[in-house]
C-alpha cells in the first residue's frame, strides 16, 4: 500500500509511459507484438505437433523467446502497475535499516546477479534433464506456461510484499497477515523444507564432481576467486564493478583451464579426486563458512560472478542452438510416462510438474525474494526487473537444458543418467538393458564418450548434471569444429556447479535468517541477525540437519537422486503454495481482490499436482514410487535373507530414510493444507467486514537516495 496521504504516483521512468498508453498502443508497436505472437504460437505448435523421428531445436529457442517477451512486456507490466503499485520514490529496507552486513544498498545489476543466482540452483538445469525421460514435449510445454504464469509471479509479489515489510521472512509474513495458526504452520513448513532443498542442491553437485579432479579443482578455486573480488569491489577499488567482474571472470577462465592441466601431475590431481561422501563433507564445511561471514565478502560476489558466468553461457548456448539447429532426438513421449522409468519412477501426472521444480515455479524462490535479496535492493521499482526479469531469464535456461539433454541419443542419455540399482553394474548388462527398450547403446560408444569427456566412465552418473554437460559440450564442440570436447565439458560441469552452489551458500543463510526468526521467540538476542553468536548457533543447526541428508544420500546404492528428487520437488512445490497462499492473503487485505486470480490459479494448480504427488510418494504400492512400500519391501528381504551382502549393511538406514522421508512428506502435505485453510478462513473474514489480522506494511518513508 502506498502512503493513503500523497496520491499514487509510478516514479520508475521507465514504467510512466506505459502506464499512460494503457489505453491506446501505437500501430507499430501493435504490429510488431501481434509478429511476435504469431511467430511464438508457430513455434508452439511445431513442438506440440511434430510426430517425426527429429526435431530441429529452433523452434524451441523461438518459442521460449517470444513467450518471455510477451509475458514481460504485457503482464509483468499489469502486476507492477495494477495489482502491486510500484513506488520508486520510497525506501527500501536496506536504506532504512542499513547495518553493513545484511541490509546493504547495492547496485541494481548486482542485486540482479545475486538475485539470479541465487535462485538459478539445479532446478533449471537438473529437473529438465531428469524430465527428460518422458520425451520433450511435457516438460517444454510446463517450462514455458509455468514459468509465465506461475514462477514468475510468485517471485516478483513475494519480492514486493517483503520490500514493503522491512525485508521479513516469508514465515513471518505468514504470521503477521496469517495469525500465530497460519504463521507456525509457515515457519516450520518453509525451515523443513528448505532442508530438504539444500541437501538435495549438494547431492547434485557431489555427483557431478566425485572423482572429477578437473571439475573439483575449478569449483574450489570460485571460493577464493570471489572472495578475491568482494575485497576488491569494497575496499580496494570500490564502485568499480567492470574491473571487479573483467578481473573475476578471467581468473575464472584460468581455473578452468588449469584444471585440465591436472592430468599432467598426478601427485597434484590425486588431492582433488575424492568420493562422494568426502565432498559432501567439504560442501557442508563450505555451507557453514557462507553462512557466517559477511554478505558482501562471499555472497554478493561469488553470485555475480556466477551471474555472468550463468547467463553468457546460457546466451552462448543459445546462439550456438540457433547456428547449429541441432535435432532432438528424443522422443515426444516416451514408454516411460506410464509410471516405470529408469531415472525416476511416477507417472506423467504429477511427475513430471514436481521433477521441473524451478524452470517452472519454485517454493525455493519466495525464500530469497524475502531473504537476502530486499534486504540489498536499493529502488522497489526495480522489483519487476529482478522479480520477474530473473525468474524469466531461469525458465529460459531451464529450456536450454531441455534442448541440451535431448540432443543426445537416448540411448546416452539413459546410460549417464539410470543408476546402477536399476539397470546393473556391468555395462555389458547396461547396454543391453537399455537397449531392449529400444533406445540402443554400445559399450564402445559409451568407452569413447567418457575418453573425450576427459572422465574415467560416464555410466551410472546419476543426478544429470554430467547428461547435461555431455550434451553442452557437444553443442559448444561442434560451433568450435569438434576441439576442445574435455575443456567444453568440465567448463560445463563448472557451469552446472557454480549455479548449484550459489543457491546452497543464499539458501543456508535465508534458513539462519528463519531459524533466527523462530528462536528470537525465546530468546530475544537469537533472533537479531547481526548478533554473532545468533549467527554461529543457528548457523551450525542449519548446515548439521541439511549437512545429514546430503550425506545420507551419497551412500544410497541408487544415487540418492532417485529417491530425494521427487521429495526435492514435492517439498519446493509445496513451499511454492505456501507463498502464494501468504500473498494471496496480503491481495485480499490490500483491497486489490479483484485481482486475487493473479495468484490463486497458480496456487489452486500446485496443490493439486503436489497433493497428487504426495498421496502417491505416500501410499502407492510399487516399491519404487512409494516410500512406505519400499520401506516394507526392504524389511520383508531383510528378514528373509534374500539381499545381497551390500544391501544387507545398508537396509537399515535405507528403511530409516524411507520412513524418514514418508513422515516428511505427511508433514509438507499438512502444512500445506493448514496455510490453505487460513488463507480461505481470513479471506472469508475480510469479505463480510469481519476482524482480522491488521495489514503489516510498514508507513511510506521517502527515499534520501538518488535515483538513476
Amino acid at each position: 500500500m502506498v502512503n493513503p496521504d500523497k496520491p499514487i504516483a509510478i516514479h520508475d521512468q521507465s514504467l510512466e509511459p506505459r502506464l499512460r498508453r494503457q489505453t491506446g498502443v501505437a500501430l507499430p508497436s501493435l504490429l510488431l507484438w501481434l509478429a511476435v505472437a504469431v511467430l511464438g504460437a508457430s513455434a508452439l505448435g511445431a513442438i506440440a505437433l511434430h510426430r517425426g523421428e527429429t526435431i530441429n531445436s529452433f523452434w524451441f529457442v523461438t518459442a521460449a523467446v517470444c513467450t518471455y517477451a510477451i509475458g514481460f512486456r504485457f503482464y509483468s507490466l499489469f502486476i507492477a502497475t495494477k495489482v502491486l503499485i510500484l513506488d520508486g520514490s520510497r525506501a527500501t529496507p536496506a536504506e532504512r535499516l542499513n547495518d553493513g552486513r545484511d541490509f546493504v544498498p547495492t547496485n541494481r545489476w548486482v542485486v540482479f546477479g545475486h538475485h539470479f543466482a541465487a535462485i538459478a540452483g539445479p532446478g533449471p538445469l537438473i529437473g529438465p534433464t531428469l524430465a527428460a525421460q518422458f520425451g520433450y514435449l511435457p516438460g517444454t510445454l510446463w517450462i514455458l506456461i509455468g514459468g509465465v504464469l506461475g514462477g514468475c509471479v510468485q517471485d516478483f509479489v513475494i519480492l514486493f510484499f517483503s520490500l514493503r515489510r522491512d525485508g521479513r521472512s516469508l514465515g513471518q509474513m505468514a504470521r503477521d497477515e496469517l495469525g500465530p495458526v497460519g504463521g507456525f504452520a509457515a515457519t516450520l513448513g518453509v525451515m523443513m523444507i528448505s532442508l530438504i532443498l539444500i541437501a538435495v542442491l549438494g547431492l547434485v553437485v557431489v555427483n557431478a564432481m566425485k572423482h572429477s579432479p578437473w571439475a573439483t579443482f575449478t569449483v574450489t578455486c570460485t571460493i577464493p576467486i570471489a572472495l578475491l573480488m568482494g575485497v576488491y569491489m569494497r575496499t580496494l577499488r570500490p564502485g568499480q564493478i567492470l574491473e571487479g567482474t573483467a578481473l573475476g571472470v578471467t581468473l575464472l577462465l584460468f581455473a578452468v583451464v588449469g584444471g585440465g592441466a591436472l592430468e599432467q601431475w598426478p601427485l597434484v590431481s590425486q588431492w582433488f579426486d575424492f568420493d562422494a561422501p568426502t565432498l559432501a563433507l567439504c560442501i557442508i564445511a563450505y555451507g557453514f563458512c557462507a553462512a557466517v561471514v559477511p554478505v558482501w565478502l562471499l555472497l554478493a560476489p561469488r553470485d555475480y560472478l556466477s551471474t555472468f558466468m550463468k547467463i553468457g553461457t546460457i546466451l552462448a548456448l543459445a546462439v550456438a542452438i540457433l547456428l547449429l539447429r541441432p535435432e532432438i532426438k528424443m522422443p515426444a513421449l516416451t514408454q516411460f510416462i506410464d509410471g516405470t522409468g529408469p531415472i525416476f519412477s511416477g507417472k506423467l501426472f504429477p511427475f513430471v510438474f514436481i521433477t521441473i521444480a524451478c524452470g517452472a515455479i519454485s517454493g525455493f524462490h519466495s525464500l530469497i525474494s524475502s531473504g537476502t535479496t530486499p534486504k540489498l535492493l536499493s529502488n522497489e521499482s526495480d522489483a519487476r526487473m529482478i522479480g520477474y526479469g530473473a525468474m524469466m531469464m531461469e525458465s529460459f535456461v531451464a529450456m536450454m537444458a531441455m534442448i541440451a539433454a535431448t540432443v543426445l541419443d537416448p540411448g546416452v542419455y539413459f546410460a549417464i543418467n539410470s543408476p546402477a540399482g536399476v539397470v546393473g553394474k556391468e555395462a555389458a548388462q547396461v547396454v543391453q538393458t537399455i537397449s531392449a527398450w529400444g533406445f540402443p547403446v554400445t559399450v564402445e560408444q559409451m568407452a569413447n564418450l567418457a575418453h573425450q569427456m576427459g572422465e574415467a566412465t560416464l555410466f551410472a552418473r546419476t543426478g544429470g548434471a554430467p547428461s547435461l554437460a555431455v550434451g553442452m559440450a557437444n553443442i559448444f564442440s561442434n560451433l568450435t569444429g569438434g576441439a576442445w570436447l574435455a575443456v567444453w565439458y568440465h567448463f560445463a560441469i563448472m557451469f552446472e556447479a557454480l549455479f548449484i552452489l550459489t543457491t546452497l551458500d543464499a539458501g543456508t543463510r535465508v534458513a539462519r535468517f528463519i531459524l533466527q526468526d523462530f528462536l528470537g521467540n525465546f530468546y530475544a538476542p537469537l533472533g537479531r541477525t547481526s548478533w554473532y553468536p545468533s549467527v554461529l548457533i543457528t548457523s551450525a543447526l542449519v548446515v548439521t540437519a541439511w549437512g545429514y541428508f546430503l550425506y545420507q544420500g551419497t551412500l544410497d546404492p541408487l544415487g540418492g537422486i532417485n529417491s530425494m528428487w521427487p521429495l526435492f520437488g514435492i517439498a519446493n512445490q509445496m513451499l511454492a503454495a505456501i507463498a502464494l497462499c501468504v500473498a494471496t492473503t496480503i491481495i485480499i487485505k490490500s483491497g486489490r481482490a479483484r485481482y486475487t486470480w493473479v495468484t490463486a490459479l497458480p496456487l489452486s494448480w500446485l496443490l493439486t499436482v503436489t497433493s497428487t504427488a504426495a498421496l502417491h510418494k505416500l501410499f502407492n504400492p510399487a516399491p519404487r514410487i512409494g516410500f512406505i512400500a519400499h520401506a516394507r519391501e526392504l524389511t520383508t528381504k531383510l528378514d528373509a535373507g534374500t539381499l545381497t551382502p551390500d544391501l544387507v549393511q545398508q537396509a537399515p538406514r535405507l528403511i530409516f530414510n524411507d520412513r524418514l522421508n514418508a513422515a516428511l512428506t505427511l508433514i509438507f502435505l499438512l502444512v500445506a493444507w493448514t496455510l490453505t485453510f487460513d488463507t480461505v478462513r481470513v479471506a472469508l473474514r475480510h469479505r463480510r467486514g469481519l476482524k482480522t489480522r491488521s495489514f503489516s506494511e510498514v508507513p511510506y518513508v521517502r527515499t534520501q537516495l538518488a535515483q538513476s
